[in-house]
């Protein structure tokens, strides 16, 4: 069964970006600091809103105050690498006329130290949404929904990236096609929770994601 691919909708860190390694060394070092009932604190938080670690963990605002400006000035001297092959994968969908949008929970701020990095990087993309966007952040639809919405395309011609559990659940729960991205997790551990397994972006083109998406819709079809 053929479907069309015309809409894209990337997460950011891990999933474009090869930073996951570098926030998983900050939030252990805070975790450790402010939160040592936590064990693993720095994975229990991937792919959720600083408001939401702030919320959940430190709603103590002395606590927030120490750790905000730590945030600010790693984040402001962190590396903002692609993936290999991400560059080239946005450029290829994109001059085949799919519609390419970032969905991040991360804020304003953090992006502008992405745009000073990066001075083109929002030139790859039709939009980007970030923390402010969103009533409701990851695992909750509600990002993807809007990003599609965004894009103007209907959910069934859209495909979502992410690589986080709480992203993916987001993907998964907007019925929007979702592959998982096998950066922070193993190709196993992703198996069940998206549509299909990327390991990496090389030689990816717009007609094999379209390939996938036909496929899963014929094992669909076949269980109905």
């Amino acid at each position: 069964m053929q479907r069309t691919f015309k809409a894209a909708l990337f997460d950011l860190d891990g999933t474009l970006f090869d930073t996951e390694g570098q926030y998983t060394v900050f939030w252990g070092g805070i975790g450790r600091r402010f939160r040592p009932d936590i064990p693993q604190f720095e994975h229990i938080i991937k792919g959720t809103t600083l408001k939401q670690i702030y919320e959940r963990y430190f709603p103590d605002e002395s606590i927030q105050q120490q750790i905000t400006p730590l945030l600010q000035k790693f984040e402001s001297q962190m590396r903002y690498d692609f993936f290999e092959g991400a560059r080239e994968f946005i450029n290829d969908i994109r001059s085949k006329g799919v519609k390419c949008a970032v969905v991040t929970s991360s804020d304003a701020l953090k992006m502008s130290n992405v745009y000073r990095a990066l001075p083109d990087f929002a030139s790859l993309f039709d939009r980007i949404l970030t923390a402010e966007d969103f009533s409701a952040s990851k695992p909750n639809p509600d990002c993807y929904l809007r990003g599609a919405a965004a894009l103007g395309t209907d959910i069934s011609e859209c495909v979502v990236f992410e690589d986080a559990y709480s992203g993916l659940q987001a993907g998964m729960s907007s019925g929007i096609f979702t592959i998982g991205y096998a950066s922070g997790h193993t190709p196993e551990e992703l198996r069940d929770k998206c549509h299909y397994v990327l390991t990496n972006y090389q030689g990816l083109t717009k007609e094999k994601v379209e390939e996938v998406m036909g496929v899963h819709s014929s094992i669909n079809s076949e269980q109905l």
